[in-house]
């Protein structure tokens, strides 16, 4: 069965949007924390939320709590930096997602270069894994960083679908090949394959076929759904569609 983790950075997005300026006496909404607790109640598995740098929707607040409230079932994207690092093995999440980081971008454009960063990602791969907390690598579906996963001794690789997701129905098959062989290479090396990003119910059907997935993790378009139908509803929609592999 493939697991769905949520995103909820965009709810915290709406919130930032309205509130970025606290106002004394008003609880600021919506509470990314009371959804994310919605999401798992109704059956979501895991809840993604990536601090960033410079803050612009989930607050350091939003991650402490969650520790609190769904610890075991939260991962945490996040730049691989000191501050980052230091943060995460205080927090200590089920899982750390360590992906690329531009204050320019909108939302996160391509995998980690973990090829061309071994020397920076290593030691922070292992204090990470001496923490006993899941890592996992955002990379594009590319095999020489599977294999630079591989010597990083990541145990899971989280496969940007991006391209995928934004191509035209009938140049998807391309793409999805790139992703294939990615998925079947992390498999041969014994790392779990995760996949994210630009996912919604219209393209759902045709990555399911990917073989050794894990875990889906997808946010902006369950959110935009649920203004339609509820987020309880949302994540049952995303749930039911990811079933029918």
């Amino acid at each position: 069965m493939i697991r769905l983790g949520v995103n909820i950075d965009h709810l915290a997005t709406l919130r930032q949007a309205r509130y970025r300026v606290p106002i004394p006496g008003v609880v600021p909404e919506p509470d990314p924390v009371s959804a994310a607790l919605l999401c798992l109640s109704v059956g979501a598995h895991s809840i993604t939320v990536h601090l960033r740098e410079d803050r612009r929707h989930i607050q350091d607040d939003d991650v402490l709590r969650l520790g609190r409230e769904c610890r075991e079932k939260l991962n945490l994207e996040m730049a691989a930096t000191p501050a980052m690092l230091d943060f995460a093995l205080r927090l200590k999440p089920a899982e750390v997602c360590l992906v690329p980081e531009n204050r320019a971008e909108v939302t996160t454009e391509g995998g980690l270069d973990a090829a061309t960063q071994i020397n920076t990602l290593r030691p922070i791969i292992e204090k990470l894994n001496q923490a006993k907390i899941l890592v996992s690598l955002f990379l594009d579906p590319d095999l020489h960083q599977i294999k630079a996963a591989a010597s990083l001794q990541t145990p899971v690789v989280e496969l940007h679908t991006g391209r995928f997701a934004d191509s035209p129905t009938a140049q998807r098959p391309v793409a999805f090949a790139k992703l294939k062989a990615a998925a079947e290479e992390a498999h041969r090396l014994k790392i779990q394959v995760n996949a994210g990003h630009g996912l919604r119910l219209s393209n759902l059907s045709d990555l399911l076929p990917l073989p050794h997935l894990h875990t889906l993790n997808i946010g902006h378009s369950l959110v935009t759904h649920a203004l339609q139908v509820g987020l309880s509803q949302s994540v049952r929609d995303f749930l039911q569609a990811i079933s029918k592999k």
